[in-house]
């Protein structure tokens, strides 16, 4: 994707809006619908997205989830002083904000994105950086392609076979190298998504896993977010060829004051919000 493919005066006003009349509900939906939806979904809302959240992210902040934990504190890649040279793949990247702080430190980043809207959106804020659409399970990298590779609540969560994205994580990476992402919590789909106390009660079993699925009139998918427990998560990385080697549950920072959808001090101070996992490629 190059700068002179961004022309925002090109898109009509409205065009991103989500659709007005979509029916919420939960069945199942399988890789092709999950894929449609998401790209669709993420091309009509980037521009509120980014509206909305961009200041919090900022253009070249490396930011974990919405509790603020920052890449720059966390060093779940390594010291940053040792990513220096090194290719890292980001998927999910949305505007590229976290490839950014990666290319700041002297890293060979590529950003992908599945929604072509939101890698306009990277091409705005500039970089230069490298911007690859794609689908995250079907990587268009050569086996062994990448030493580190990153999601910020990015893919994962929207795809309805994870372990096929696990393995082509594992796939275009060298041995050694280090594969971490964020996800939302497994335990928040038990409760409903509301940051104040009405988001408190229990309102949905964990263990239930029937994808919740945003549809329109004719029962196309428009939005669609799948549910795995802990233990399927880990399981997915084990399967995915991965050794998992940190699990980290950020807890919610006194500074950060927002609300982010249904993240909020109120709820973040009493149950965790983010999983990050932590794996590496023997």
């Amino acid at each position: 994707m190059n700068q002179e493919d961004y022309a925002p005066e090109d898109v009509p006003e409205g065009v991103y809006d989500a659709p007005e009349d979509a029916e919420a509900t939960r069945r199942d939906a399988g890789e092709a619908e999950s894929s449609r939806a998401s790209r669709g979904w993420w091309d009509r809302n980037a521009d509120e997205y980014q509206s909305e959240h961009g200041a919090f992210l900022g253009d070249d902040r490396f930011v974990w989830g919405p509790e603020g934990l920052d890449e720059a504190d966390a060093a779940l890649l390594g010291p940053a002083s040792e990513l220096a040279g090194k290719d890292v793949l980001e998927i999910g990247a949305g505007a590229a904000q976290c490839a950014r702080w990666l290319a700041a430190r002297g890293a060979r980043p590529v950003a992908l994105d599945l929604s072509h809207r939101q890698l306009q959106h990277a091409l705005r804020i500039g970089g230069n950086l490298p911007l690859v659409e794609a689908d995250a399970a079907a990587l268009p990298f050569r086996d062994g392609s990448f030493d580190l590779a990153v999601s910020a609540y990015g893919a994962i969560p929207f795809v309805a076979d994870p372990v096929n994205v696990m393995r082509e994580v594992h796939r275009v990476l060298r041995p050694g190298g280090r594969w971490v992402f964020s996800v939302t919590h497994p335990i928040r789909w038990a409760f409903p998504d509301e940051p104040g106390p009405e988001g408190l009660s229990v309102s949905a079993s964990y263990f239930d896993r029937t994808p919740y699925v945003e549809q329109d009139e004719t029962g196309h998918a428009v939005y669609v977010e799948h549910h795995r427990t802990i233990g399927d998560r880990v399981r997915d990385v084990v399967a995915g060829g991965f050794r998992l080697v940190d699990l980290v549950e950020p807890e919610w920072p006194a500074w950060n004051s927002q609300e982010w959808g249904g993240w909020s001090p109120l709820r973040g101070h009493l149950i965790p919000g983010t999983a990050i996992f932590v794996c590496e490629r023997d």
